[in-house]
């Protein structure tokens, strides 16, 4: 839910001697090719480890290649996307969808239900409020954000699972970009899974990274206050790691800073929030849930939620830059602490 998304496009290809992970250990980590891409308003890198560069390519082609279907399908902006097609017509009659549409919504529904409403896909009349607070530098109106919240509401979205169907009972609009990066990974790692041979990728979408093959990656956690100064680390072997941050497109409206992630219950933005780091070992099991959720439970609920799925770990960071943890004795990931913070 950002104050401002944008689509570009653009391909990098170079060899560099490391990607987003740094290897664990000290050693120097092996080269990899890398392509990068702007793609779901967020910048997008593939990191190939142990192929040729013949294969390579032919990874990072493939996976860019639907991601750049996704983006385009599930766009909230593109006139002819399926989510246009449903918000034009849904208040209607009901609009036939694909499976991959209808298993989106279903997540949506699911992590409705799992906030108690904060986590809503019908947000759209919030958008340009928080837009035009961002480019004024003035609050919205609570009479304005009363009368947004009151045209929002996953609850009026029917979505029929026997024939695939959709229905609006009230004129809302769905806007599936909030968990469009969590697909794009899981789709990414069933691309690979097909793909054979013995070489290690790493999908970077923002703060949403995959890591396909065993080896010994890192996941830096930089400063919320200052992005260039890592103050701790994750290590792992394989698995994803998901990160939502309050600090990423923070704004200072009346001398106080915002985050960008709204609290649909209230119409405002997160409070004493700047950043929730989550690790799943797989994110096709059932108990991946998206950072961006899992931020909007609150830091209790939260680390309940992460410490009921044994293999996982999280790291939140409120909103003074207070660390508190969560490591599960099942988990593979471990958190450490920098000793003296590094700078970049």
């Amino acid at each position: 839910m950002r104050f401002k998304i944008t689509l570009l496009a653009g391909v990098l290809v170079l060899f560099i001697s490391f990607g987003f992970f740094i290897a664990c250990d000290k050693k120097v980590p092996e080269t990899g090719y890398v392509q990068t891409k702007f793609i779901l308003g967020v910048q997008a890198r593939i990191t190939v480890y142990g192929a040729t560069p013949e294969k390579s390519k032919y990874i990072a082609d493939t996976i860019f290649s639907e991601w750049d279907r996704i983006s385009k399908d599930f766009s909230f902006s593109e006139p002819y996307s399926y989510i246009s097609d449903v918000n034009n017509r849904a208040y209607a009659k009901p609009v036939k969808i694909n499976e991959e549409l209808y298993e989106l919504l279903r997540q949506s529904v699911d992590y409705y239900n799992l906030t108690d409403g904060a986590f809503d896909i019908t947000f759209a009349p919030l958008w340009p409020l928080w837009k035009e607070a961002a480019a004024s530098k003035k609050l919205p109106a609570d009479e304005d954000i009363k009368k947004a919240i009151s045209n929002i509401g996953l609850n009026h979205v029917e979505v029929n699972p026997y024939d695939k169907t959709v229905k609006f009972n009230k004129p809302v609009r769905i806007n599936v970009g909030g968990i469009l990066r969590a697909h794009c990974l899981r789709c990414g790692q069933k691309t690979l899974n097909e793909i054979e041979g013995d070489y290690s990728v790493e999908l970077k979408l923002g703060g949403y990274v995959l890591a396909h093959g065993t080896r010994k990656w890192e996941y830096p956690v930089y400063d919320p206050f200052k992005k260039e100064r890592i103050i701790g680390k994750i290590c792992f072997k394989n698995g994803i790691v998901v990160s939502s941050s309050g600090r990423d497109h923070f704004v200072q409206i009346e001398g106080k800073l915002y985050s960008h992630i709204l609290d649909l219950k209230t119409g405002y933005p997160l409070k004493d929030f700047s950043n929730l780091i989550v690790y799943f070992p797989h994110i096709a099991d059932a108990e991946f849930i998206p950072s961006v959720v899992l931020s909007l439970m609150g830091k209790s609920k939260s680390f309940e939620m992460l410490k009921a799925a044994k293999s996982s770990m999280g790291v939140w960071i409120d909103g003074r830059g207070q660390i508190y943890t969560l490591e599960n004795k099942e988990s593979q990931a471990k958190w450490t602490k920098t000793k003296k913070f590094l700078f970049f």
